[in-house]
């Protein structure tokens, strides 16, 4: 389920507390006297099979005998009794409940979970549970308060979603004094049926909830929760604490990156591809959101610190440095600018220090001349209080000049009493501030996060990245042969057939199955070589000597195989030796050592790392990883989060990297996983790179058992290259594909070229304007949810002149959708309206949804024609027309 009937949870009108009582310190009490106090302007029902009055309101016996069916009813009863509850409600119409009540994950007498009989209880009648185990929900700005927390927020405009109960009443304490309010204050509890995905899902649309907040403890349906997060990102800040950042411990791992790619890394990884904002403590959760609401966005990642004191600045600065920021240079013509503004002594570098003395007039036009600066990505403004000038008076000064910039800037007022009036100023001016430098550079450190996790969340990767020199078959052999033998570890020699498959470059290698064979390929590959162990049970060959470099001779290479196996025998009498791999010996000293992998996270399912590879690269552990599928700037920004990429951008005389061939490994990496459902984990390491280009020496591969396309265990789906097509009508060559990111100029251009009279039939008003944030919600979709089919002409090469396009839109649920549709003045009367609406038809129903719907005005004559001719059932409504076709036979 998704927000299917999550209306009566978050907009009841009526609500059944169950097991509402009297007693003190009750639950039933604390939830009565609660919703009461809060003042919610619906009924509110209390049931008490005991006591024909409660809270001094007339109280039903039981649920049968409530006036009617409630919208949302609050359980506070024993946990054995909930699933029986559930189903009376279900029959009685209820659709919502929260239950409070905690120990249902104790078994009945069949040996089933009584959560278990709560959900099979609910299924037949759609309702709708928040819970178990939870503190409740609270909803201010309806006056809803059906939990048993402490207290009664005041409303507001942050939703907060919480898993923990303690932190839930703690943080409600912490807000209170405060004076922070809230839209929504959700306790998850166990997430049972309702959960982060369906709240975020709700409160994306929630015109009353300006950031979402929440602190997570797990992740019940990633692909759901990716889905909602990412739509609600595009909308406004979602934040996220989450629990756990600290490993308790890696388990021994059958590769490197099954070792290396930690699932916090993971969880940070998701986080950054749907466009959230992860912070460390809850403090840091408000804190961030108020400076989201606040600040501008940054147009890049460099800061300009201007302050009246050397002191703060240099705090700053080391703030910024401690934190991995960057500050920006000055550059020749700013430091001219300043030269004539700013006394002799100004410290001529960033921090811009305007001496202690500075009057009014030195803090405006300083101000002005950096706001100015084309460079100038933000400013931090700092004022230590002098008996010079007021710090009330610069503010008056120096407030507007920022709000008429444009530019992100933030201020930090330091001190108390004497600055007091700057910042109140400063927050009346919706300019962010803060009481510390330090604080000042996390705030604006979050923006750069923010800011770099949204463009992020922009890109669209194709499912056919790199296809051009994919063998897909070519690998499943390989896979196959494994398989058949019993075998769930590829060799070395295996995996790297597999990686040519897939046009990433190996090192030459033989197999041989006897010393004498080995010196026989060594002399056949020429010398020197490189020879391994080859063995189905030792996963890391140099841990047991099973890794000779630099082999000159045949004499050598037979003796050195000789010594190799009588070694693993004495280490690893268990271990089956096969024979060995004979590869040429690369030799690149000014080559970087790299790893490139894949692993499998038990709840984002796969993931691809990068790092610095080698033999101690777990001890090392420089590595970052990202969700796949990748395009080149998510590979290049996944190779940019690791300590080697300083490195591998070249320095003194060490050239750079040939970063696009590392970006072609890591987006080919990407495209087998896509390809690929038997791939599990797979090491390439070491992964030799220079400026000439990238080399496999080692590679490694299992395999999980399962066959098949590989798309199904993604989170994020990717972009659906596989429905590019080409067709003709009347004469005239079409291409169709699905919207990309990048279309957004051809569609400015497609409603520029469109006469007023379309717009309007379109969009049901007069549209002069599409500013880019609708435009970018209109490329940039969710492919998960939502589809969007642009066509083209064949001879349009660069696919500048949109000239047909068609979006759908489902629900959640995968139930019903909604579409719209639109044709250039230069292809109308072609049949084109009608053939992508009959590929979007087709898609839906391939996808499963149930049924697909739309309006018109009724004037829009060839719409209602074209409903007709594809079978919609058309409802005149007044001056509407809708219209509805449904997908699955028997509706």
């Amino acid at each position: 389920m998704s927000i299917r009937n999550l209306q009566h949870l978050f907009h009841p009108r009526s609500v059944a507390v169950i097991g509402a009582s009297d007693r003190p310190g009750s639950l039933g009490s604390i939830v009565m006297r609660n919703m009461i106090q809060a003042g919610f302007a619906g009924e509110v029902w209390p049931v008490n099979r005991r006591h024909a009055r409660v809270a001094e309101r007339p109280a039903c016996r039981n649920i049968a005998s409530l006036p009617t069916a409630p919208d949302l009813a609050v359980i506070c009863t024993p946990a054995a009794g909930v699933p029986a509850l559930i189903a009376e409600l279900g029959e009685k119409g209820c659709k919502a409940a929260v239950v409070l009540s905690a120990g249902l994950h104790e078994q009945d007498t069949s040996g089933r979970s009584l959560q278990t009989l709560m959900l099979e209880a609910a299924k037949p009648h759609l309702l709708r549970i928040l819970g178990p185990n939870c503190v409740g929900l609270l909803i201010p700005p309806l006056g809803l308060n059906a939990s048993f927390a402490p207290l009664s927020p005041r409303p507001g405009q942050l939703a907060f979603l919480s898993q923990s109960g303690a932190l839930t009443t703690a943080l409600l304490d912490w807000a209170d004094s405060r004076s922070i309010g809230f839209s929504h204050f959700v306790s998850m509890g166990d997430c049972a049926d309702v959960d982060f995905g369906d709240v975020i899902d709700h409160l994306a649309s929630d015109p009353a909830t300006h950031a979402i907040l929440m602190y997570m403890e797990s992740v019940q349906n990633p692909r759901k929760f990716l889905s909602a997060a990412r739509a609600a990102s595009r909308n406004k800040p979602v934040l996220v604490v989450k629990a756990g950042r600290a490993p308790g411990g890696a388990k021994a791992a059958a590769s490197h990156t099954g070792a290396l790619a930690g699932a916090d890394d993971v969880f940070d990884a998701a986080i950054r591809r749907a466009g959230m904002l992860r912070v460390d403590t809850l403090l840091d959760l408000f804190d961030a959101a108020q400076t989201l609401s606040r600040a501008r966005r940054p147009a890049g990642e460099r800061l300009l610190i201007m302050t009246n004191g050397g002191g703060a600045g240099v705090l700053a600065a080391d703030a910024m440095s401690l934190q991995g920021g960057q500050l920006a240079e000055l550059g020749p013509r700013l430091t001219e600018q300043l030269d004539t503004l700013l006394p002799d002594t100004w410290s001529r570098a960033n921090p811009i220090d305007i001496i202690g003395d500075a009057p009014v007039d030195r803090y405006v036009q300083t101000l002005r001349v950096l706001l100015a600066d084309p460079k100038t990505d933000a400013v931090l403004f700092m004022h230590a209080p002098t008996a010079i000038v007021p710090s009330a008076d610069i503010a008056r000064a120096c407030l507007p000049i920022m709000n008429e910039s444009g530019r992100t800037v933030l201020t930090s007022w330091l001190g108390s009493t004497s600055v007091e009036e700057a910042k109140k100023l400063s927050q009346a001016a919706n300019i962010p501030t803060y009481d510390t430098p330090e604080q000042a550079v996390a705030a604006f450190l979050q923006l750069a996060n923010f800011r770099r996790n949204q463009e992020t969340l922009l890109q669209t990767p194709t499912s056919l990245a790199g296809s051009a020199t994919r063998d897909v078959e070519r690998a499943r052999r390989v896979f196959d042969a494994a398989t058949k033998a019993g075998r769930t570890l590829l060799t070395e020699l295996e995996a790297k057939e597999v990686l040519t498959a897939y046009g990433i470059p190996v090192a030459q290698s033989r197999f041989a199955a006897t010393p004498e064979a080995a010196a026989q390929a060594a002399s056949e590959i020429g010398f020197p070589v490189v020879i391994k162990i080859v063995s189905p049970t030792i996963t890391h060959k140099s841990d047991v000597g099973g890794v000779i470099l630099n082999l000159e001779t045949a004499v050598e290479v037979e003796s050195a195989a000789r010594e190799m196996k009588r070694k693993v025998a004495g280490l690893r009498p268990d271990a089956a030796l096969s024979g060995f791999s004979v590869q040429s010996m690369v030799r690149k000293p000014r080559a970087h050592e790299l790893i490139v992998g894949a692993a499998t996270d038990p709840i984002f399912g796969p993931v691809i790392l990068f790092g610095q590879g080698g033999t101690a690269v777990e001890v090392v552990r420089d590595r970052a990883v990202a969700l796949p599928p990748l395009n080149t700037l998510l590979a290049r920004d996944l190779i940019s989060r690791t300590r080697v990429s300083k490195l591998l951008a070249g320095y003194r005389d060490r050239a750079p990297v040939d970063h696009d061939a590392l970006c072609l490994v890591l987006l080919k990496i990407s495209q087998m996983i896509c390809d690929l459902g038997e791939l599990g984990d797979i090491d390439i390491n070491p992964l030799l790179a220079d400026d000439q280009g990238v080399i496999a020496l080692d590679a490694r591969i299992t395999l999980t058992g399962r066959h098949g396309d590989g798309r199904e265990r993604l989170s994020i789906h990717p972009y659906p290259a596989e429905l590019e097509m080409s067709f003709d009508l009347n004469g005239r060559s079409f291409v169709m594909r699905p919207i990309r990111p990048e279309d957004e100029t051809a569609l400015r251009a497609f409603y520029a070229d469109a006469p007023v009279q379309d717009l309007r039939l379109r969009f049901f008003a007069r549209r002069s304007e599409f500013p880019h944030s609708e435009l970018a919600r209109y490329s940039q979709i969710d492919f998960e949810r939502e589809m969007s089919f642009v066509a083209f002409d064949a001879n349009d090469a660069a696919q500048t002149s949109m000239l047909g396009y068609v979006c759908a839109l489902t629900d959640p649920d995968n139930a019903h959708a909604e579409f719209a549709v639109q044709v250039h003045p230069k292809a109308k009367r072609q049949g084109l309206a009608r053939r992508l609406m009959t590929e979007m038809i087709e898609y839906l129903r391939h996808r499963g949804v149930e049924d697909l719907a739309g309006e018109c005005l009724a004037e829009n004559d060839g719409m209602v024609t074209l409903a007709r001719n594809l079978g919609f059932q058309l409802h005149r409504e007044g001056s509407e027309y809708r219209f509805v076709l449904p997908l699955k036979p028997g509706r």
